[in-house]
């Protein structure tokens, strides 16, 4: 077990490292910030001083170097635009984005795996025929489309909900169904395949055949052994916190982490965010980790499997 967990440990700090050097590089190739941050108007030489001042007129070897010696060192760096730390900027967000994405992630799996489960057990039935529309729709509607339907219909027609803000729990309801719905539709997918290929072992035809009570053969073997794959997807979508709610936060005005990516992309503020994209990867391969460390926990095959391979 202790091979395999520093195995997994080596393979997030690799995967950190190429995530940062990645978009290190590609911010510094998207152009200057100093064509955003001072007015049209500025002189040579205050763009030059500025250039010096946050060190983009070094070369960009010397800038990956300091900038990794920094990150090993907890110093993620200065708001080009706030004059502030990087990361207490992005600190100040990352309540409003965990309140949202938590609150649909809990919602989504309250709604897709009971719904994939009963759609497995109810198979080629008009329930299983339902879920699997719900399924593919959830999945292929994109957030800005949904968020603006929501919007329209019970913000502009119904009036019952407000459009943008965070001021009160009415302000998340649209927000968290727009989150949440892909979510919802992917776990009813996954979940519904996994039960049915359980249901389809010989494991399950012996205990029928011995007489086990239905219920009881789904809930202590069939919902078990079909819990990998479903541990799986819900892996990414933990990881997907922030990213995922990019879209969804600029349509509703959430202000959280994935506004302010958008603001500062296009202010070209670097330090913040290479900060977020530090955050969400971490977040990602964090959470990874764990789902891997669960899976062997959860079916100890993974780690024999992981050990004959070393």
């Amino acid at each position: 077990m202790t091979r395999f967990l520093l195995s997994k440990v080596m393979r997030a700090i690799v995967t950190l490292w190429l995530v940062v050097t990645f978009i290190f590089v590609i911010l510094r190739l998207s152009g200057d910030p100093t064509d955003i941050l001072l007015p049209d108007d500025a002189s040579p030489e205050v763009v030059e001083y500025y250039r010096h001042l946050w060190g983009l007129d070094r070369p960009l070897h010397e800038q990956y170097t300091r900038y990794i010696l920094s990150v090993l060192q907890g110093d993620l760096g200065e708001s080009l635009k706030d004059r502030r730390d990087a990361l207490t900027v992005v600190l100040e967000r990352v309540p409003a984005t965990l309140q949202l994405g938590i609150a649909a992630l809990v919602c989504s799996i309250l709604v897709g795996v009971p719904l994939g489960t009963y759609a497995a057990l109810h198979r080629n039935r008009p329930a299983d025929r339902l879920t699997i529309g719900f399924a593919v729709l959830g999945y292929a509607m994109p957030h800005f489309f949904l968020g603006i339907l929501l919007i329209l219909l019970f913000s502009m027609w119904l009036q019952i909900l407000p459009s943008s803000g965070s001021a009160t729990w009415l302000h998340m309801v649209m927000p968290v169904i727009t989150l949440g719905m892909s979510s919802a539709g992917t776990l009813a997918r996954f979940s519904r395949s996994a039960m049915l290929e359980v249901l389809n072992q010989p494991y399950m035809r012996t205990a029928k055949a011995k007489g086990v009570p239905h219920l009881r053969r789904i809930a202590w073997h069939a919902i078990p052994n079909a819990a990998i794959p479903v541990v799986t997807v819900l892996g990414f979508k933990i990881g997907g916190l922030i990213s995922g709610a990019v879209v969804t936060e600029t349509v509703f005005a959430w202000p959280g982490i994935g506004r302010l990516l958008v603001t500062s992309v296009a202010q070209r503020d670097l330090a913040v965010v290479q900060t977020i994209i530090l955050l969400v990867a971490l977040t990602m391969v964090v959470t990874n980790l764990l789902v891997d460390v669960l899976y062997g926990w959860i079916d100890p095959r993974v780690r024999l499997s992981h050990r004959r391979q070393a």
